[in-house]
């Protein structure tokens, strides 16, 4: 039965081709939404970015006919852009206020009132939802880019019968890795291979603590595999390992040319913009972690990190300089993937060039973007996605090493 989805700002934020994805239904998005998109286009950030994209598809379908009577989409569906020159009587007073949730949801019961098909309003925003449910309207999250965290498979197994070098294992996923009474594997083409690492093995100063980490070592450090997602609470060594694997890559083996670090900027306080001094006055807040692991790893093998940054082989950065680029034969690490949206790590991955290895560490439990959660982050999305591709390593970090407190912390708290 065709629906009518009408649909909130954020979701276009949030997935830009979301309209698209509701098959042959008729898809709405009420003016004070385009309005709201107008507003945000003009910022510099991932929701500028997604807003400005959202109008430029608006526009093309424009040309295809009048979005006021509806556009026919390929999918069979039509999108409709809906316009109240006036307001019932019977709507609630507060409908009429500066607040656009509120407008929309004026809209919406505007539609169920008027149209003979289901209609559901879809958003990111809990509290909305709540409110239309309260008005008796349907709501429901977007859910086309949502994943499941608890489905999402460790990256390792084990195996209680002894297995040799070569040998076929049916069942694991490439690049999955396994733990038998005959050593550590992973599954190479359907098949075993002895992991050339073990808990001894010595990475630019660092061993790896559990076996967790030396799976994760070995896949950083395997030249086949291209991208390397870390799932795992804070203290579990993410950010670090990747560190010591990069400068091992690019220095030691000199795999790469270059090593980018980047994180999202998304405050849990005042935004970057409040905040006094020059942009690297500003950065320096959300890169001191990443300056605190290299100090650690530069200690630990007795050179000099001054004189390392000094060489400009290493940019240390904000995830949004690195957009629009192409990145060949680099080590690119992003951490605190889990603050990025889905369609926001997908535009980073097509913009990766050849001969660059990428990690996405991030833990799914701690995220400060709004509208996402630990099933529609774009770290979770792209593991459950891509795992099981001979490019691409999973692995999920689960013991804490940082500190008895640390652990517990993350356990409990």
């Amino acid at each position: 039965m065709v629906k009518n989805y009408v649909l909130d700002t954020n979701v276009l934020v949030h997935d830009p081709e979301s309209i698209y994805s509701f098959e042959d239904n008729n898809v709405v998005i009420p003016l004070p939404v385009l309005e709201e998109l107008d507003s945000l286009k003009r910022r510099s950030d991932s929701v500028g970015r997604s807003a400005r994209q959202v109008v430029r598809e608006l526009d093309k379908l424009r040309e295809s006919g009048d979005l006021s009577k509806g556009v026919r989409l390929e999918n069979g569906g039509t999108l409709t852009v809906m316009s109240l020159t006036n307001l019932r009587e019977d709507f609630v007073e507060y409908f009429r206020s500066k607040y656009i949730d509120n407008w929309i949801l004026a809209y919406v019961v505007r539609l169920s009132r008027t149209s003979s098909i289901p209609t559901i309003l879809v958003s990111k925003d809990i509290s909305l939802r709540v409110k239309a449910s309260a008005l008796g309207i349907q709501a429901q999250d977007y859910l086309t880019d949502r994943s499941n965290l608890s489905l999402l498979p460790d990256g390792y197994k084990f195996v209680e019968v002894p297995i040799s070098d070569g040998e076929s294992l049916s069942g694991l996923l490439e690049n999955e890795y396994v733990k038998s009474p005959s050593g550590y594997f992973k599954v190479k083409q359907g098949k075993a291979a002895r992991l050339s690492l073990d808990l001894s093995s010595t990475i630019w100063g660092i061993q790896p603590l559990n076996e967790e980490q030396l799976y994760a070592m070995d896949a950083m450090m395997d030249d086949e595999v291209s991208l390397v997602t870390l799932v795992g609470i804070a203290g579990t060594g993410k950010t670090l390992i990747a560190l010591a694997c990069a400068l091992e890559k690019m220095i030691n083996q000199k795999k790469y040319r270059r090593i980018i670090v980047a994180r999202p900027l998304v405050p849990m306080g005042k935004d970057v913009g409040f905040l006094p001094g020059s942009l690297e006055e500003k950065l320096e807040p959300w890169m001191q972690p990443i300056m605190d692991n290299l100090e650690f790893l530069f200690d630990r093998v007795g050179m000099s990190l001054k004189e390392f940054l000094k060489k400009n082989v290493m940019e240390i950065e904000a995830l949004s300089f690195i957009r629009g680029r192409t990145i060949p034969n680099q080590f690119v690490i992003i951490d605190e993937a889990q603050n990025l949206t889905p369609h926001e790590v997908k535009t980073i991955l097509t913009r990766i060039g050849n001969n660059t290895k990428v990690v996405l560490c991030g833990d799914p439990y701690q995220i400060d973007t709004p509208y996402l959660d630990k099933d529609s982050n774009g770290l979770v999305y792209a593991a459950s996605r891509l795992i099981g591709n001979p490019l691409v390593a999973h692995i999920t970090l689960k013991m804490g090493v940082r500190s008895a407190l640390a652990s517990l912390a993350a356990e409990r708290l």
